[in-house]
């Protein structure tokens, strides 16, 4: 057969020929790699996976609450003058913690006794007038019986004696006041406290108008803080109080990382705050140390009840994903699957699973983000014994933060 010439050069049909042949045994080859790494692989099974797991336990976990507070003192006085005159003498120390009663300032006494000198003296002249209306009216009296007076004149001095009575009576009155301006120059301590800084100085003119005060004393031992909580978490705690029950308050700083001191819940507030939607607590501490300092921000976990003999996990467990949260569970042979389980409250180490586990079973807390369903593992340490995963520190519900109002 000829072979076709274009311009004068001859092109074999048999190039299309090797073309097709170069292409059957690519394929070839690569079949036949496919087929030899499939074997390998056969032979060579990929290595279980090291994670670490804990046992599921039945302990206690304590429901909480957690706010924003503000240190409140129990008492915050401001002492006022309540009479005006100098200042002649200011007794106590900046800081200093006084007891009620206390002497703390003098004003200047000498007009208030001169004042009291001149009422008692008035008060001598009108029981003097008194005492000789009395006597007239004893004379009258008697001249009466003996019908050398009129009735009328007997009459009208016994209405004199009575207002001379009650002009003695205004007399010791205006005594009586003049002694309390005395007391009240002796200024003393009306609460126990701290005293903050002077506000006057000795010298100074003061008036019983001034808002000013000469010092402010706080009571802080003991101490309470103001919080608030939502609305949505007042029922339980108001079931908690009327059925008589003591709930504990915890204060920590506020980076909520220190313990300062446990107080005990005392008031709760008669109405909500419709524009935040929160209602106010107290809580009160003992606050031996001084610790707590009025206006300080604190952290609040109020302990609203405790719940018994609940299963618990490793927070870390506790996986979010498509089937919700789960948990991988290791099986008899090492083989891990994902549970769905249903978490109650945390404390951050520990998670409260109210449905899908029971206590004994093995969860995976370490290396959980390399796992599939159905893949064999290695334990890498022993699960820890029955009644150990929440033991090591106190249980606490995180709540968002409610700022005092």
């Amino acid at each position: 057969m000829v072979e076709p010439v274009v311009d004068g050069v001859a092109k074999p049909k048999r190039r299309w020929r090797w073309l097709i042949l170069l292409l059957i045994i690519l394929l070839v080859g690569v079949f036949t790699y496919w087929r030899h790494a499939g074997s390998s692989a056969a032979k060579h099974p990929v290595a279980a996976q090291a994670v670490g797991v804990a046992k599921v336990v039945s302990g206690s976990m304590p429901e909480t609450i957690t706010a924003l507070g503000t240190v409140t003192p129990t008492a915050t006085v401001t002492v006022l003058p309540q009479l005006s005159g100098y200042l002649t003498d200011v007794a106590f120390t900046e800081g200093e913690t006084v007891t009620k009663g206390q002497y703390l300032a003098q004003i200047d006494p000498r007009p208030y006794q001169v004042q009291l000198e001149q009422y008692t003296a008035q008060q001598a002249k009108d029981s003097a007038t008194l005492a000789q209306a009395k006597s007239d009216l004893a004379r009258y009296v008697l001249l009466q019986k003996q019908d050398s007076i009129s009735a009328q004149q007997v009459a009208d001095q016994k209405f004199l004696v009575a207002q001379e009575a009650a002009t003695v009576q205004v007399d010791q009155a205006q005594i009586d006041t003049a002694k309390l301006d005395l007391t009240y120059c002796h200024i003393i301590a009306p609460v126990a406290g701290t005293v903050g800084l002077r506000l006057v100085d000795p010298g100074n003119y003061v008036t019983s108008g001034s808002s000013t005060g000469i010092a402010v004393i706080t009571t802080i031992t003991p101490i309470t803080v103001i919080f608030s909580i939502p609305q949505t978490e007042l029922a339980p705690v108001l079931a908690e109080m009327q059925s008589g029950a003591t709930l504990v308050a915890s204060a920590y700083t506020s980076d909520d990382a220190t313990k300062i001191e446990d107080g005990t819940l005392t008031a709760v507030d008669n109405q909500v705050n419709t524009s935040t939607g929160t209602v106010k607590l107290r809580a009160t501490f003992a606050n031996a140390n001084s610790i707590l300092f009025p206006n300080e921000f604190v952290n609040i976990h109020l302990t609203v009840k405790t719940l018994q003999n609940v299963p618990l996990v490793p927070a870390q467990a506790v996986q979010s994903g498509a089937p919700g949260s789960y948990v991988y569970l290791v099986g008899a042979d090492n083989t891990v699957s994902v549970q769905t389980v249903t978490p109650g409250i945390t404390d951050g180490t520990n998670t409260v699973i109210t449905k899908g586990l029971t206590v004994g079973q093995v969860v995976v807390t370490d290396g959980v983000d390399r796992l599939t369903s159905g893949m064999k593992v290695t334990i890498a340490a022993p699960p820890p014994a029955p009644g150990t995963a929440a033991a090591a520190v106190p249980h606490k519900k995180h709540a968002p933060p409610a700022a005092a109002q």
